[in-house]
Parts: C-alpha cells; structure tokens; sequence
C-alpha cells in the first residue's frame, strides 16, 4: 500500500499530530494575510483549501478587490517563489512558457538556449486571463494539469509545489476572452470576490494610504507544504460521503431523469467527473484545515458552490431569467438531501 492510499488509523498515529501541526499553521496563516488583506475571510479560506488540495483557482471580481495582493501575500508568507502574468492581447503563449535564443559562444559558435518563462515558478499569478485569446490562454493547459511544459520539442517539469492562481474581471465587460469549458474545468474552485464591509472599507484605506508595510512571517516550507498536500491524499472518506459528492454533480446534469426540473430547464451543460473528484479533494483539505481527521457530508456541502459554479453551463433561458449557476446549486443541494 501506498503513502497516498494509506487512511488516518491507528496504524499512522503520526497523521493525526500532522493534523493538528496543520490545523494550528492554518490559524497562523490567516493571521498572516490578515497583516496586509482586510476582510475577504470565505475567500482566504477557499484559497487555503485550493492550495492544500493540490488545485488551482479562479479569481472573480471587479478591480481593486485585492486578488492580487492576497496571492503575492500567500507566497510570501509560504515561503513558495511567485511570478505574475499580466494577460493581454498581445501576450504570445512564448511570453509565457518561454522560448528559445540564439546565443553565440567566445569560439563564435552558435546555439540555441531554451529561456524559461515565468510559469517555472511556484505560485502563477495569472491576472486577468480572460483579456489574452484563447491561444495563449491554453498555453497553461499542461502545466496546470501535469506540472510540465513542452517548448521546441523539449519536455520540462515544473518545480513542485505547482499552483495557477488566475484572477478575472467579469465577462460581460467589453475586451475580454471567455475562458474555454475544458480550461476553467482545470481550475479546483472559481471564488467570487465581493465588496468589503464599511468598516472593512475605511481599515483599507487606513493602511493603505501609510507608509507602514507590515512584515510578514514566514509559517511554512514548500516541503512542508508538500507533505501537508500528502497527508490530505490520505485523508478517509466514507462511501456515503463519496455518493454524496457523485449526486451532486450528476444532479448538475439536465440529461439526468433526476435531476430537478430547474436545471433541465436551465443548465446546457452539467458538471464532469473532475468536478466530483475536486469536490471530494477539496472536502479532505477542509477537514484537516479545521483539525477534524475524517469528511462529513457538511464539507461537501460547503465547497459545492466554489467547486461547481464554473463547471455549470446554463443557457439563454437562464441568463433572461437572471437564474445563476449559484441559484441552481442552491436547488441541486437541497435534493441531495433528501
């Protein structure tokens, strides 16, 4: 049996004190990005879940909404190497996998050396995305879903731990590219970005407009990130908890005889297979986050949202009756409860 299949039991007591070491850098982590992010609680935590789970994310929200303050904070407090990408449509899938160059020796001779781009990094900041076409936008594809790039015929592997955090301004304003169904499927959870609160509000522009820049401290190592994003891979999962993740993302289905009448009506296309797995990954890394050893139904239905928003097409009958994709998770939740 393997290290990735072996459950938290009596026969691995040393998981269970790895939980609690988890549960406690999980406080501190948030203690940390609270030095510089205000507010934005829901949000830190999905994207805590997203990197222990082994995934990536997708950002929503309108400008000025600290997505990308709050991912160059993770970096640093995780001690993990950080680039970012400013998508635009010019942007070339070289500029972001890198290319070759031409260089010539002290002899005179000439060859070609392959200059890595900023994807060979820990933690892509990919800002913006959908304001770059789709062709640069797929060149993150194998990288996000192997952890390697090939460039001139050459396969290079991306240092581990690998993440693609992407932020994205809505797609109704003008300039912008629509992320294809088989991209944003890649991407663990999608996380809206709200408005702070007023006070949250005034605290910003209080901090931001000093010349006072907290410290940060780091908490952890990459491997022992890397060891944390194991020990969810051995987290148990009951049948019952695995039938309820696997009814929720076929109910997404209007093919399904089952599903509920709004989502025939409404949803083009449902959820796939790695909607289900994300949403059980996701589930094990906000169990042990929390310093519970085991999932319950509560952790899958906590996460549905995040996990199935972007996976969950709806069609022109939806969009005129402003019914959202949250709305029919909403539905979908409440008869799989049942």
């Amino acid at each position: 049996m393997t290290s990735a299949t072996l459950p938290i039991a009596s026969s691995h007591p040393q998981d269970r004190d790895l939980v609690q070491a988890l549960h406690a850098a999980h406080a501190r982590i948030v203690a940390e990005i609270g030095k510089r992010v205000i507010g934005q609680h829901e949000v830190i935590e999905h994207l805590l879940i997203t990197l222990f789970a082994g995934g990536h994310g997708l950002f929503v929200g309108v400008p000025g909404l600290a997505k990308t303050l709050l991912i160059n904070t993770l970096a640093e407090v995780l001690a993990l190497s950080f680039n970012r990408i400013q998508f635009t449509p010019d942007l070339m899938p070289s500029d972001v996998t890198g290319s070759d160059i031409l260089e010539t020796d002290s002899d005179g001779k000439r060859s070609f050396r392959f200059m890595r781009g900023p994807v060979f990094c820990n933690i892509l900041l990919a800002d913006e995305i959908n304001r770059t076409p789709p062709k640069t936008q797929a060149a993150l594809l194998q990288s996000m879903q192997e952890q390697k790039v090939t460039a001139s015929g050459r396969t290079f592997a991306l240092e581990a731990p690998f993440h693609v955090f992407a932020t994205q301004n809505p797609i109704e304003q003008e300039g912008t590219y629509p992320l294809p169904e088989a991209q944003l499927d890649r991407f663990m959870m999608m996380l809206k970005v709200g408005y702070p609160s007023a006070a949250e509000e005034a605290e910003i522009v209080k901090r931001t407009t000093s010349a006072n820049l907290p410290a940060l401290d780091k908490v952890l190592t990459p491997q022992e990130i890397l060891a944390y994003q194991a020990l969810v891979l051995r987290v148990p999962t009951t049948e019952p908890v695995i039938d309820l993740a696997v009814r929720i993302s076929r109910l997404s289905r209007p093919e399904q005889s089952d599903a509920p009448a709004e989502v025939r009506e409404f949803v083009a296309y449902g959820a796939g297979p790695r909607a289900t797995q994300h949403l059980v990954m996701a589930a094990k890394a906000r169990a042990i986050l929390q310093g519970r050893p085991v999932v319950d139904g509560s952790d899958i239905q906590a996460l549905a949202k995040p996990v199935l928003r972007h996976r969950i097409l709806t069609n022109f009958h939806a969009e005129a009756r402003k019914v959202t994709p949250d709305d029919l998770i909403e539905k979908i939740l409440s008869v799989a409860r049942r």
